[in-house]
């Protein structure tokens, strides 16, 4: 499997900035949150957490997983959703570490294999197998912690068809997706390395399209040529109705800002980042409480129209059907 342009479809180089503290002020900060919901969800959740990696290999092309969860989960005493995470070419886990932790603190268990090359969603449904394999191993820690009828997936750039191509055919066990800088279909060679049509309009469950004003070369807002899903827009009106769907960009955020620490940090230019991680915790954290967690409140957010999202002043470009 190979993509048009390694090089600038995703993360050049390994995140190895220093870690940036955030600031007193969240608005201070580029893509600040405004409203009460992306502002509870922005902020890091009440778990401290711990992260490990597989022993042996977890996906079928050989590759480990690393997990993010609750370090107390062994105290928990309940089952925690899960969330299945798919890279960008060429990225691992190490590039989106900021993000993963900070849905783990929100008591999601995060796994995510260490496969470079997701698109398809093999294995990222390999590392779902991986977990349920760990929930029935007495000796895990994950041992009758995973609620398997709680499961979603996210992704970025290639992974964002990875994560949406596993829920689609996970036979509706992954039940929702949040997508980061979705690529345009004139990027994939072959072709099914992206989210295609088919695949799309045949499918269940409900997607977060998100991506970035300055990221109009990869994951555009509107079609950039030809018929195909070429655009976020395209993406979500080929979305079928009969499935909660919604779109939104961030202001000045670029393809890579996902990977940020969560800042951009002193080598941030060499990864192509421009703002950083910050926009990113707030509604897709929220989205996925309301789908896996069922927070009626995060999920009000999203009402087509007058929910929160369309009046937070980081986003644009925003649409849902959510009712």
């Amino acid at each position: 499997m190979k993509t048009v342009s390694r090089a600038i479809f995703t993360t050049l180089v390994s995140s190895v900035a220093l870690a940036a503290a955030l600031p007193a002020s969240a608005q201070s900060i580029p893509n600040a949150p405004t409203g009460p919901v992306e502002t509870q969800y922005y902020a890091n959740g009440s778990y401290a957490t711990t992260t490990t990696r597989s022993a042996a290999a977890c996906d079928s092309k050989g590759n480990q997983c690393d997990v993010f969860y609750p370090s107390n989960i062994a105290s928990l005493n309940i089952r925690l959703p899960l969330v299945v995470w798919a890279n960008g070419t060429g990225s691992t886990p190490d590039n989106y570490t900021n993000w993963l932790k900070h849905l783990a603190s929100w008591g999601f268990i995060v796994v995510a294999t260490r496969d470079q090359q997701t698109g398809y969603g093999n294995t990222v449904l390999d590392s779902l197998a991986y977990m349920r394999a760990e929930e029935a191993n007495p000796s895990s820690p994950f041992y009758h912690r995973v609620d398997f009828a709680h499961v979603g997936a996210a992704g970025h750039s290639q992974g964002a068809s990875g994560a949406a191509n596993a829920m689609f055919h996970s036979n509706g066990v992954i039940t929702t997706t949040v997508t980061f800088e979705l690529p345009n279909q004139n990027w994939c060679n072959p072709a099914d390395n992206c989210l295609l049509t088919p695949t799309l309009t045949g499918g269940s469950g409900s997607i977060f399209y998100v991506s970035g004003t300055a990221d109009s070369l990869i994951a555009p807002d509107t079609q950039s040529g030809g018929t195909q899903l070429n655009s976020q827009t395209a993406y979500y009106n080929a979305t079928p109705g009969t499935m909660l769907k919604a779109k939104g960009l961030l202001k000045g955020a670029n393809h890579n800002d996902i990977t940020g620490t969560p800042g951009c940090g002193a080598l941030g230019f060499l990864k192509a980042c421009a703002n950083g991680v910050y926009g990113y915790m707030g509604f897709p954290t929220a989205w996925l409480a309301w789908q896996l967690k069922g927070d009626a409140v995060a999920g009000a957010a999203f009402k087509n129209g007058t929910g929160e999202f369309f009046t937070a002043n980081a986003w644009t470009g925003r649409i849902s059907n959510i009712p």
